[in-house]
C-alpha cells in the first residue's frame, strides 16, 4: 500500500507540474543543437554541420541562419561579449570563429592543430576574458585556451588529470564562474572540480563524491549563484534512467560537495540553471529524457515534462527557459 500511495503521490506531482508549464516549438531544422546565448532579444545557436543562427523570439518567423564554414564542422560551444559571439567545433584542428554581432561576418581568431584538440566548453568572464577547455593532449595537462587582451592564447598551468579524466561537450555548461572565481567540472574516470582564482591566477583542484570511473560518467554540467553555492548535474549517457550520485551542490566555492536526491530523481541530467531572481534557490535542468526542477536548492527534484532530446538551457528571463537539442529550439514558460 505504501508504495501505491508513493507512486500516485509521483504522478500526481508530475501532474501537477505540467499545469503549470507550456512549450512552444520556436525552431525547427535538420541540426544538433548542445550550445545557446540569449542576446538582443533572440536565442543565438551553433550546432552541427557548421550552423550558426537566430531565432527572435518576439517574431519567431524572423529567424537567420549560417554556415561558418563550407567544411561539415561540429558546434558544441557558443559565448559572447559585448561585440561578438565566439564558437569552436570539436575535433581537431579546433578553428576558434568570431562573429560580429552587428554585420555577423565572421573569421578565424585562433586554431588549435593538436591532434588530440576537443573543446567541450567555452565561457566568457564579462566582455575581456574567456576559458575555453578542451580534453587533454597525451601529456594529461589540463588544457585551456585565454582571450586575453582582445586575442586567445594557450593557457600554461601544471594541473594534471588523471587517465581517463576529460569532460563532456554536452551543452557548453562544464565552466561556471563568479568575478572572483572560475569552475571547471570534469568527467570520465574522474570526475573533478578545478577551481582558478581570479585575482591570482592560482588553481586548485577538487575531489567530488559524483559517480565516476567509467568514461561514460561524471558531472556534465554545473552553475553557481555566488562565490559560494554551486550545483552540478550529470550521471552516466549509457544509463540514462540511473539516478545515483548523479547531482551534488556545494556552499564553500567547491571545496567540498554534497550528494542529493540520490536515487530520487528522473535520471541522466546534461544542462542546469539557476533560476534569475531565487537567490539559488530554484534550479532548472534537463536531460535527454526529461526536464526537472528543483525549489529547495537541489535537494529534492521534480520531473516537470518527459520532452526527450533536449540538451542544453537557457535562461530568457526569471519565468521562460529555452531548451535546444536535436532538430529543434523551445520555449517554455512557467507559471509557478
Amino acid at each position: 500500500m505504501k508504495n501505491i500511495i508513493t507512486t500516485s503521490l509521483f504522478f500526481l506531482g508530475i501532474f501537477s507540474f505540467s499545469q503549470q508549464v507550456s512549450f512552444e516549438t520556436i525552431f525547427k531544422d535538420k541540426i544538433s543543437i548542445r550550445a545557446i546565448q540569449v542576446w538582443d532579444d533572440k536565442i543565438w545557436y551553433s550546432g552541427t554541420d557548421s550552423k550558426f543562427g537566430f531565432v527572435d523570439l518576439k517574431n519567431i518567423q524572423n529567424q537567420k541562419q549560417m554556415k561558418l564554414s563550407e567544411e561539415k564542422l561540429q558546434f558544441r560551444t557558443l559565448a559572447q561579449n559585448k561585440n561578438h559571439f565566439y564558437a569552436i567545433n570539436i575535433e581537431s584542428p579546433a578553428y576558434f570563429f568570431e562573429i560580429d554581432k552587428k554585420s555577423l561576418r565572421s573569421k578565424i581568431v585562433f586554431k588549435d592543430t593538436v591532434k588530440t584538440a576537443f573543446y567541450d566548453a567555452l565561457h566568457f568572464v564579462g566582455d575581456h576574458f574567456a576559458y575555453a577547455f578542451s580534453d587533454a593532449d597525451a601529456d594529461h595537462g589540463l588544457k585551456l585556451a585565454v582571450y586575453k587582451n582582445g586575442k586567445w592564447s594557450p593557457l600554461k598551468n601544471k594541473i594534471i588529470l588523471h587517465e581517463g579524466e576529460a569532460a563532456f561537450a554536452a551543452s557548453n555548461t562544464n565552466i561556471a564562474s563568479t568575478k572572483k572565481y572560475i569552475w571547471i567540472a570534469t568527467g570520465g574516470k574522474a570526475s573533478r572540480i578545478i577551481r582558478l582564482h581570479l585575482e591570482n591566477e592560482q588553481f586548485e583542484v577538487f575531489d567530488t563524491p559524483f559517480v565516476q570511473r567509467e568514461s561514460s560518467q561524471g558531472i556534465y554540467s554545473i552553475d553557481f549563484y555566488n562565490d559560494q553555492f554551486g550545483i552540478a548535474v550529470g550521471g552516466d549517457y549509457t544509463k540514462q534512467n540511473s539516478n545515483i550520485n548523479n547531482i551534488a551542490t556545494t556552499n564553500d566555492g567547491g571545496k567540498t560537495w554534497k550528494i542529493q536526491a540520490s536515487g530520487e530523481n528522473a535520471g541522466y541530467m546534461t544542462c542546469v540553471k539557476i533560476r534569475p531572481g531565487s537567490v539559488g534557490k530554484e534550479i532548472i535542468a534537463v536531460g535527454d529524457q526529461h526536464i526537472s526542477y528543483s525549489s529547495d536548492y537541489g535537494k529534492t527534484w521534480k520531473k516537470i515534462s518527459d520532452e526527450k532530446n533536449l540538451y542544453a538551457c537557457e535562461w530568457i528571463d526569471k519565468n521562460t527557459v529555452a531548451f535546444a537539442g536535436n532538430d529543434r529550439i523551445v520555449r517554455m514558460t512557467l507559471k509557478f
